[in-house]
């Protein structure tokens, strides 16, 4: 039954002209069917949004109400009041003065909870009203990504010295957990038991935080009297609370059993990895260890199939840029490359451009190492250089399997390269990635290898180099002027230019930025590149062309984005490597006494080449 309380307040939202009484009658009807709180119901049947629930309630009740969002919450705050508590009441402590403890709930008027908080904490309780929408954002944000893991010492305090000395020989056995999301077999014995190891848990909450942050990498270095976790979050690590010292050969163990390597080999450097479901989707993970002066290094690259966009037109590219891209990787045969460091991106680019020509009617098949994720329709293959699969062995066994799309992980030397060269001159696609600086530079790097010029330019059509910056967060985005000598550096002389940069809130964790953006430069194969590869020009005089023919280099990229507002102009001028403007810029067309002047030292330089 509704209580007195919660009528007053319907009663107050009618002569607010909020509802009307049929809405009411009707709300209250449905809440002695279904229970809950009618301000819940109001919301959920549309009668009423959040704001004005908020509003009558602060007026019936005259208690504040705040935006949680606005607010950077102490820990020491936060841990006033467990977890769990939190969660099940939905609430979240907000400040702490003295013996006086503010608390921000939905329903303030539920003064069971408030005299159960007072007891809890020994405070005087003062309420204030927030969304629930709010609270529960906050709830994630403060007791999820953080929480879990800074409570390391809390979960710690319930394993005796006994516990720890019996890891090693659990850690051997195979429990029910999240990470392998097996069943065991039910037994007589105690085994059932091991779920309940310390090491497992503290592995499966550092796995689960790292997913919940929207991390990319997981590290865990070891140090003399320490270990030091990190997330790594839009491209920049985060240290968190780490793990007690001594957990750390267990904890080493626990992740190479899971990755199926040697927990006996520690002097080498080895490579796995697992996989877990979450949510009905699947998140692959990719395990390094490496041997180092106080341990066993682990790095946990995330690849989580959820977050994959395999949509090229979502990537951050610009129109023109997505034409370029499509209209290569559409061509029936040739070569077209994707550049950039490790981290940036181009495994990405390369499985949506995969996705965007995938075809029942054509044969696609890849080479790589590792496969990140799987693509429906496409014959990915794992490449194996302890057997002797490696990316050269696996495309020529591609070339006599009828193949129309061939992609392979990495050039990384002369056999791959050759193979790839030939099988894009007798009528394949071949995609692929190689690492240089940037586009330009791509046709020497394939020379320097050992692959002839002319027919590196008779089968590239395009070379694609990217970097990733970090995003303005929308949420605390303002505009900005930036030093005159950073405008200076990267040759900005409008001075209507208008730049965008993040204050620093709780949802980009006071960094001013999340998420991140890709910056690509598209350079493709024109007649007139083709004599430029073929003719061993240097890189520069290649990239000079290649901008007179319409390539955005990525300096030019990353300040094109940063004056829309979408990158930080730091991020721009710390991503990107300089250009030589003056002469890379777009040539004006001669007037006729230049040209004649020009046409005569034109006509010598042939002569002196022939």
């Amino acid at each position: 039954m509704p209580s007195a309380m919660e009528r007053k307040m319907g009663e107050m939202l009618v002569s607010d002209n909020v509802i009307s009484s049929p809405d009411l009658e009707t709300a209250l009807s449905k809440q002695q069917e279904t229970g809950g709180s009618l301000g819940r119901i109001l919301i959920e049947m549309g009668l009423a949004s959040e704001w004005e629930m908020a509003a009558a309630l602060g007026k019936q009740l005259n208690v504040p109400f705040i935006t949680l969002s606005h607010y950077d919450i102490d820990q020491g705050v936060l841990s006033s009041i467990p977890s769990h508590l939190v969660r099940k009441y939905k609430i979240v402590p907000v400040d702490k003065t003295g013996d006086t403890l503010t608390i921000a709930l939905s329903d303030p008027s539920n003064i069971y909870l408030l005299d159960e908080l007072k007891l809890l904490t020994e405070s005087q309780i003062i309420p204030v009203i927030s969304f629930e929408s709010d609270i529960d954002e906050a709830i994630e944000r403060y007791y999820s990504a953080q929480g879990s893991i800074s409570n390391f010492d809390e979960m710690l305090k319930e394993i005796s010295d006994e516990d720890f000395r019996s890891v090693q020989e659990e850690l051997s056995a195979d429990p029910v957990d999240i990470i392998t999301g097996e069943e065991q077999e039910e037994e007589e014995d105690d085994s059932a038991d091991i779920n309940d190891a310390p090491v497992i848990q503290l592995v499966n909450q550092i796995v689960m935080d790292a997913i919940k942050s929207g991390a990319s990498d997981i590290h865990i270095e070891p140090y003399e009297k320490v270990i030091r976790l990190r997330f790594r979050i839009d491209g920049v690590l985060h240290e968190m609370s780490p793990p007690p010292k001594k957990f750390q050969n267990a904890i080493v163990s626990r992740i190479k059993i899971l990755s199926e390597l040697d927990i006996a080999e520690r002097r080498l450097p080895q490579d796995g990895r697992f996989r877990i479901k979450m949510k009905n989707r699947a998140i692959d993970f990719r395990v390094a260890t490496c041997p180092v002066v106080h341990g066993e290094k682990v790095v946990i690259r995330i690849l989580d199939q959820g977050n994959l966009m395999l949509d090229l037109a979502e990537l951050g590219f610009d129109p023109d840029e997505l034409d370029k891209l499509e209209q290569a990787i559409r061509m029936p045969w040739g070569m077209a490359l994707i550049t950039g460091p490790t981290g940036s991106g181009k495994s990405t680019t390369l499985y949506s451009a995969l996705s965007t020509i995938n075809d029942p009617k054509k044969n696609i098949s890849t080479i790589e190492d590792p496969v990140e994720y799987n693509l429906k329709g496409v014959n990915q293959v794992q490449a194996r250089a302890d057997i002797g699969l490696t990316f050269a062995a696996g495309l020529k066994s591609f070339l006599r399997q009828d193949p129309d799309i061939v992609m392979i992980g990495e050039i990384r030397d002369l056999e791959t390269g050759e193979i790839a060269v030939k099988a894009a001159l007798t009528g394949h696609l071949v995609l692929s990635t190689i690492h240089t600086n940037d586009a330009p530079s791509t046709p020497q790097r394939l020379s320097n290898m050992g692959i002839e010029p002319f027919l590196v330019s008779a089968s590239l059509l395009m070379v694609e180099a990217q970097r990733l910056v970090r995003r303005v967060c929308k949420n605390c985005k303002r505009e900005y002027e930036p030093d005159k000598e950073l405008l200076t550096a990267l040759n900005i002389t409008d001075p209507d230019a208008h730049f965008a940069k993040g204050a620093g809130c709780e949802t980009c964790r006071g960094s001013g930025s999340k998420g991140r953006v890709g910056l690509y430069e598209i350079m493709v194969v024109s007649d007139e590149m083709r004599d430029a590869i073929t003719a061993g020009l240097p890189v520069n005089k290649v990239k000079q062309l290649a901008v007179r023919e319409g390539m955005r280099t990525l300096r030019m990229a990353g300040i094109r984005k940063a004056l829309m507002g979408v990158a930080p102009i730091e991020e721009v001028l710390g991503a990107t490597m300089a250009d030589e403007v003056e002469e890379i810029k777009p040539a004006a067309e001669p007037d006729e006494a230049q040209k004649k002047v020009a046409e005569p030292e034109l006509e010598l330089e042939e002569l002196e080449q022939v």
